[in-house]
C-alpha cells in the first residue's frame, strides 16, 4: 500500500504545478479514491460520493482505451471539456491514476498537462509501487 503521507504531498505539489489546476485525485485500478485535494478557493462542484462514482467510471473507460493502445499507441491522458470544468484521467502506471479538474478559462490545457503534470509524475513514477 502506498504512503498516506506521500499521496498527501503529490496531491499538494500536483495542485502547485499551475494556478488552474482545481482539484486533485489519485485513484486505483479499481477506481477507488486514494486521496483527494483541491484549492482552498475552489468551490466543488460534485459531492464527495459523485466524485468517487466519476473515479470509478473514468478508470472503467481508461481500461476499455487500453484495447486500441496497440494501434494508437499508448494513451497520455483523457479529456473531458465541460461548461464548468476541464477533466483530465491521466495514467501514472497500470495500477494508479491522476484524474484533475482544471478551471474552465484555461485554454491551454494540453501544455498544461503535457509539459507539467506529465513530467511531474514521470519524476514521481518510482514511488507509486504496485
Amino acid at each position: 500500500m502506498i504512503d498516506d503521507k506521500f499521496l498527501y504531498r503529490f496531491s499538494k505539489d500536483v495542485l502547485r504545478l499551475d494556478p488552474s489546476i482545481r482539484w486533485v485525485g489519485i485513484a486505483d485500478n479499481t477506481g477507488v479514491l486514494l486521496n483527494v485535494e483541491h484549492r482552498e478557493e475552489v468551490k466543488l462542484l460534485l459531492s464527495d460520493e459523485e466524485n468517487e462514482e466519476y473515479a470509478s467510471n473514468a478508470i472503467k473507460r481508461h481500461k476499455t482505451r487500453i484495447t486500441f493502445e496497440p494501434k494508437l499507441g499508448k494513451m497520455n491522458y483523457a479529456l473531458g471539456r465541460y461548461e464548468g470544468l476541464t477533466r483530465a484521467t491521466i495514467p501514472i502506471n497500470n495500477n494508479y491514476y491522476l484524474l484533475i479538474t482544471l478551471d474552465v478559462e484555461a485554454k491551454d490545457y494540453d501544455t498544461i498537462i503535457i509539459e507539467k503534470v506529465i513530467p511531474f509524475i514521470e519524476k514521481e513514477k518510482e514511488k507509486f509501487f504496485s
